[in-house]
């Protein structure tokens, strides 16, 4: 099996080469990856500067852009033929509820998704402990138990890991209800005013039956939800097209 890995913390950081190593036994790793932290820049692409792709090792390279940048080029010019699936992270933060906007993380996989491969995001509880060991075997043996019972082209498998030892794994929904956003307002040594972003994540139970990814976490339990790019509001497409006119 072809595994592209990827990431938003960049190519040196622990968790991608952790989960690189875990990886491995399921099939040969390709790396490619920002060159920098690009945490937030969700799916954002380069399109005004050129993109310079640097080697680090045999299979491993760096990009100077995104997320989304690193698995487009890996796919179109580093990889010899598509991949057979996609892994973003370690991410060292979970991309639960309104993070799957802004996440790079999940923007990597997504990218994989367009192409039609299965494809995981992978994330963990903030933590200042760099071994991301554990993390990386518990995902690399739920990634090979999905595409054993439920493989799915164009879908992204958003796993997100609660710290210590999970109580188990739960298929979740996203949250939807948007963090409590605030800013802390700090200024510079030269007087100018800036500002610093901090939010609170909801800790709603359920939606339409299921546990949602925040919930589960929070009660130490790996979610594992599935994401599609098709993104229409199906409910309101019949009435809307009723309340707008074809034009002749």
């Amino acid at each position: 099996m072809r595994i592209l890995l990827s990431n938003d913390d960049g190519v040196s950081a622990p968790g991608l080469h952790a989960m690189a190593a875990a990886l491995r036994r399921l099939g040969q790793v390709t790396i490619c990856a920002p060159e920098g932290p690009k945490s937030g820049a969700s799916s954002s692409l380069t399109l005004y500067r050129p993109l310079m792709v640097t080697k680090v090792a045999d299979g491993c390279w760096s990009v100077s852009g995104n997320p989304a940048d690193a698995v487009k080029l890996a796919v179109c010019e580093i990889m010899d033929g598509r991949p057979d699936i996609v892994v973003s992270g370690i991410n060292n933060g979970l991309n639960t509820g309104s993070n799957v906007l802004y996440s790079g993380t999940v923007a990597a996989a997504l990218e994989g998704a367009q192409v039609g491969v299965p494809s995981f995001a992978v994330s963990r509880t903030f933590a200042d402990n760099e071994d991301f060991r554990a993390e990386a075997r518990l995902a690399a043996r739920l990634i090979e138990r999905i595409l054993a019972r439920a493989p799915r082209p164009g879908t992204v498998y958003n796993v997100n890991l609660p710290p210590g030892k999970p109580r188990g794994v739960l298929v979740t929904v996203t949250e939807l209800k948007p963090y409590v956003d605030r800013y802390e307002r700090r200024q510079d040594p030269r007087g100018r005013t800036y500002y610093w972003l901090r939010g609170e994540p909801p800790r709603l139970p359920s939606r339409n039956g299921r546990p949602t990814d925040d919930w589960a976490i929070a009660h130490w339990y790996v979610s594992v939800t599935p994401l599609r790019r098709d993104m229409p509001d199906r409910d309101l497409l019949e009435t809307l097209s009723g309340a707008i006119p074809a034009q002749g």
